[in-house]
Order: C-alpha cells, then structure tokens, then sequence
C-alpha cells in the first residue's frame, strides 16, 4: 500500500494517531472503517476483473479495514509502504526475506530478538544465505564486516533484552555507501519515539503485539519500507500469501489511536522505577537508555524522542534460585512473555546462552521488566516484595 492520498504529515504527532488511516466521507460519515470480513471480491465485468484498475481484488491482497491500518503505519513511518503480517517474528522474517538470496551475506546484531536469530539460523542458512553477528556496539566500524555478497545489516535498538544502543546513522552511513539495506526492529521506541526512516533505515519492523495493539489481546506485526526497499517488500509479502484477520486489524486501529498517551505513561512510570531501582543496593546496574548512567544514553538523547516501559535489571550478588524466588514473590508484575501492553510483566534472561559474537559478562542475574499502565507506588511496593525474597 503506497502513501495514503489524504497526508497528515503537518499535524503533530497525537493528532496525526487519531486522523490517520480513516476516512468518515468513505464510510458514510462513521469515524471507524468497518470491519470487512471477505474472501472474494465481486466485479461488474471481465473488464474490471482483468483490467488490473481494481481498488480490491481478493480479501489476502488487501481490504478496507486492513489499508486503513497500512495506510495509518504508512504515514506515521514516513514511508513508501507497509505490509501486515500475523506476528513480531513474522515481520522479522520477512524483511530478511526480502533482503535477501541464495548466496547472500547478512550481518545481524548479536543483541538482536533471539527467535530472529533462530530464524537465521535455520531458514536463512537452509536456503544458502551466510549469516554473521556482530557487536551492537560496533557503529562506523560495521564496515570491516562486509563482503562483496553482503545483502543487508539486521538491527535493534536498543537490543531486546540486554539494551544496547546501536549507532543506526552510522550503520547507516556505512551500509549504504556499498548499497547495502538496513533493517530495523524498531519495536521499543516505535515510530514515536525513532523516526527510522528519516535516520535512513530501509525496512522498519514493527511487533504490533505490542505497543500498537497496546492491550495484549492481538498478535500482529508490520514492515514499512522506503522507496528502494518497497517493490521487494511488497512481492515477496504477497508471494507469501501473508493475510491478518479483520477482527486483530480493528483492535490494532483501535490501540493506535490512544498509543501516544499511553506511551507517555509507560515512559514517565518506567523512569521513575528505573531511577528507584537503580538506587536500591540489591542492584548492580539497571539497563535502560533513558538513565543518565545508561552506556548508550548519548547516543538515545541524539537519536531518540522518548522510551517506553521495558528496562533490564541486574542483581547484584544473586543466584539463579534467588533471581526465581524474586520473580515468585511478585504479585502485580506477572511472568509471562511478551510486553507493551497494560499490564507490567517480568522475565528472567540469561543472554550467555545465545550470544555468538560478544560475550555478556554481568556477574549477577538479568531480570527483565515491562512496566505497565498500574499506580508506580504499588509497582514499587510490589518489587519491595521481590527484594525480601533475596534474603530469604
């Protein structure tokens, strides 16, 4: 789906959630798009059907519920497209797709979403593409890396679970002076907070399982692409036959609208607890670029317009039991996968268990955290919970 005609680029920001993607005076003045549940499509004459004019032609390749989410992604992403697909890791897999081919050479950060890694891992390397990882941290230096195959520069930032933040313009810099596409799990910041393709990036990623639907109760994901990346996108999308359902599209528009103001808390909830955390003496360091004492914060406060509610924590002098019994003891952060919606969750990660080409040298445990849309005051008191476990 190319740029939508009605463009509404000069609004700010919270404007632009609400009046993107719909169109009342196509849908006899309802604020919504209906939900169209459908297959086929009906034409008047072989002529429409075979004129290839047609605005739809098959429920897979596009409907008005569905444009009306492509469409809104589109304008927010200041791209040439996007595509819908039924999950985060779906539309990891299939940017790679799309960057790539038999005998190709990709770079992906070591930091990188572990079941986009597993991805590489099978598929790609099934196929005949070469895969390295790399150091996060790497920057301008990405281009000792390359080869004369190399295809395209995967990357996060910050990084999933350990929170380093990549230098995207200088990869980008890099990569493209040897006409090399830049893929970007943008997940964490969103188009709200990064604007990807104005630093360059090629393909930006979205997980809408998280922020975008907001409510934990849909799995989508979306790719938007630039202009050089967008007819590659879309032809392997549609080879692929990838479709989302109309129901998971009208929850995904309808978590959009209210995704600025809800970022905005789980931004201001997740400093304040991170500030806290940070000051607690059961704590080794707490990872998240918003901090002031966060390695990667420079580059965030150059590149970044504001963070979200997903931060790691370090434990100082703790042992894997002592981490669960922390976990265990929580009553509000629920453990469970997955984050961006209203409810605050923890995991516990272990990222020696993946990395290939940087090594994770904390010498206490990796708790991760989703700080949700509840009081901070009962989060912290929650946590409070979490402490005496370590004592125990």
């Amino acid at each position: 789906m190319a740029k939508n005609e009605k463009c509404t680029k000069n609004y700010h920001t919270d404007t632009r959630l609400v009046t993107t993607g719909r169109n009342p005076e196509e849908n006899d003045g309802f604020v919504n798009p209906p939900v169209i549940h459908g297959s086929t499509v009906i034409f008047k004459s072989t002529e429409e059907l075979y004129s290839g004019k047609a605005k739809y032609s098959y429920g897979r390749r596009g409907t008005p519920t569905t444009n009306a989410l492509r469409d809104a992604l589109t304008d927010l992403e200041g791209a040439a497209g996007t595509v819908l697909v039924p999950s985060g890791l779906a539309a990891c897999s299939l940017a790679l797709l799309a960057a790539c081919k038999s005998g190709d050479h990709v770079l992906i950060t070591d930091s990188a979403y572990e079941p986009t890694r597993h991805f590489a891992d099978t598929v790609l390397i099934s196929m005949g593409v070469e895969v390295d990882y790399y150091d996060p941290l790497i920057g301008a230096d990405i281009g000792t890396l390359f080869k004369d195959n190399t295809s395209a520069v995967f990357t996060e930032a910050p990084g999933s679970q350990t929170f380093e933040m990549q230098d995207i313009p200088a990869i980008v810099k890099a990569a493209h002076a040897r006409d090399i596409l830049v893929l970007l799990d943008n997940t964490w910041a969103s188009p709200l907070y990064f604007d990807s393709m104005g630093h360059g990036v090629d393909m930006t990623i979205q997980a809408g399982t998280k922020y975008i639907v907001g409510h934990s109760d849909v799995m989508l994901g979306a790719v938007s692409a630039n202009e050089k990346a967008w007819p590659r996108l879309e032809a392997v999308h549609g080879a692929m036959g990838y479709h989302v359902g109309p129901n998971d599209v009208y929850l995904a528009l309808r978590g959009l609208r209210t995704m600025g103001v809800r970022l905005r808390q789980h931004q201001e909830s997740a400093l304040e607890i991170a500030k806290w955390l940070e000051a607690r003496p059961e704590v080794d360091r707490v990872l998240y670029p918003a901090l002031e004492s966060d390695p990667g914060h420079a580059i965030w406060k150059r590149d970044f317009k504001g963070a979200c509610g997903l931060l790691g924590v370090v434990l100082k002098d703790c042992t894997q039991k002592q981490a669960f019994a922390f976990i265990d003891a929580l009553e509000l952060f629920g453990l469970g996968f997955s984050w961006g919606g209203f409810e605050s969750l923890i995991t516990y990660v272990d990222p020696r268990s993946y990395r290939t080409a940087t090594s994770w040298d904390e010498p206490g445990k990796l708790i991760r955290l989703h700080v949700g849309l509840e009081d901070v005051a009962d989060l912290k008191e929650d946590l409070e919970k979490g402490f005496a476990a370590l004592k125990i």
